[in-house]
């Protein structure tokens, strides 16, 4: 976790540093959402519209380090926390791929915001799906419901397919890059579509284990 905990550490600090350094140079009101078209159609006040993704992005940075601690199973966290650790760093990183996209654009930057998210949501995804195939049976981490916790089996089955499908998820999602017009339904209709297969999955091999 040390070199883990380094990089996103640096990367958090320097959300904090642009912020404070870009502060005068802003808007009173800052462009802070975009539609699924590409165009910007939300606004926040310039503080929060410069620090609020920074204090997300160390929330969830304390919350993900505190979790594994709290895990009754946390025996099986630790043969993951490689992955785990890894998760960690590509979460930060979208945050601030994310906070610096909105930044430029209020800078005066144009570009169409669909494209440029696409990519950082496929690599996303993707390694969610390298930690769900890592992932051991606990109470935090991985595909949760009442039968992969009720049964090893089905946990094991449930999260090889669910990390695949989210490995393919992420795979489209870069096809916005070439359609951006269509990239929220890139992004939106595979994640769905792959969270609601593994529910399903897993209580089927349930109903067959327990036969």
């Amino acid at each position: 976790m040390k070199k883990s905990f380094i990089i996103i550490s640096l990367i958090i600090l320097a959300s904090f540093a642009i912020s404070a350094y870009l502060y005068p140079q802003m808007p009173d009101r800052m462009i802070s959402h975009w539609g699924i078209n590409g165009e910007a159609n939300g606004y926040m006040g310039k503080f929060w519209g410069l620090f609020l993704m920074p204090v997300i992005s160390l929330a969830v940075f304390l919350l993900l380090i505190l979790i594994p601690k709290l895990d009754p199973l946390k025996a099986n966290v630790e043969k993951f926390k490689k992955q785990f650790n890894n998760f960690i760093v590509f979460i930060i990183l979208f945050f601030f791929y994310i906070y610096l996209l909105t930044v430029f654009w209020n800078l005066g930057s144009r570009f169409d915001m669909n494209r440029a998210i696409a990519p950082a949501f496929g690599i996303l995804f993707y390694y969610c799906g390298v930690l769900i195939e890592s992932a051991k049976k606990n109470w935090f981490i991985g595909i949760r419901t009442p039968w992969t916790l009720s049964s090893e089996e089905v946990w094991d089955k449930t999260h090889k397919l669910g990390g695949k499908l989210f490995k393919i998820t992420g795979a489209i999602s870069f096809l916005g890059l070439f359609f951006p017009r269509l990239a929220f339904l890139f992004i939106l209709v595979p994640v769905l579509f792959s969270t609601l297969y593994v529910i399903v999955y897993s209580y089927f091999e349930y109903k067959k284990v327990i036969k």
